[in-house]
């Protein structure tokens, strides 16, 4: 079955705990376990994971273009505005990258407006909470 990468940056880790009138109450097991519900009737297969090391991301990126991954959902976390390294490597790649955000940045402080993520990825799902990346598997199954 075609794999879903789904990359998540620094402090996700801590989801549920985190700040969660911002992130929510959700776990990033949750939100594994909802994408994994929802990808088998997709007949898709998700490699879900997490580092707060951004040249593990860049690796992973890499991975997921070597092993023909149908697409990578990526929430880089705090390296979406600040990863050059990270937006090269989408760029790098023939995965299509959709990149996923809980909170919508462009409400939030000003320097979370700019993503280095976005002008690499094909699509943005952001400020649904954990439904944005739901939203993305959807959008890359259709791909």
């Amino acid at each position: 079955m075609p794999t879903i990468f789904v990359l998540n940056g620094p402090n996700l880790n801590l989801l549920g705990t985190r700040e969660p009138e911002i992130y929510g109450h959700q776990t990033l097991d949750d939100i594994a376990g909802m994408l994994e519900d929802q990808a088998r009737p997709l007949g898709l297969t998700i490699d879900m994971r997490q580092s707060n090391h951004e040249g593990h991301l860049i690796d992973w990126l890499h991975e997921a273009n070597a092993v023909g991954a149908k697409a990578v959902l990526l929430n880089a976390g705090g390296y979406t505005h600040t990863s050059i390294a990270i937006h090269d490597a989408i760029k790098s790649i023939a995965v299509p990258v959709i990149e996923v955000h809980l909170s919508d940045p462009h409400k939030r402080e000003e320097f979370r407006h700019l993503s280095y993520i976005g002008m690499a990825a094909v699509a943005c799902f952001a400020g649904h909470g954990a439904a944005s990346y739901t939203l993305a598997l959807d959008a890359a199954a259709k791909l």
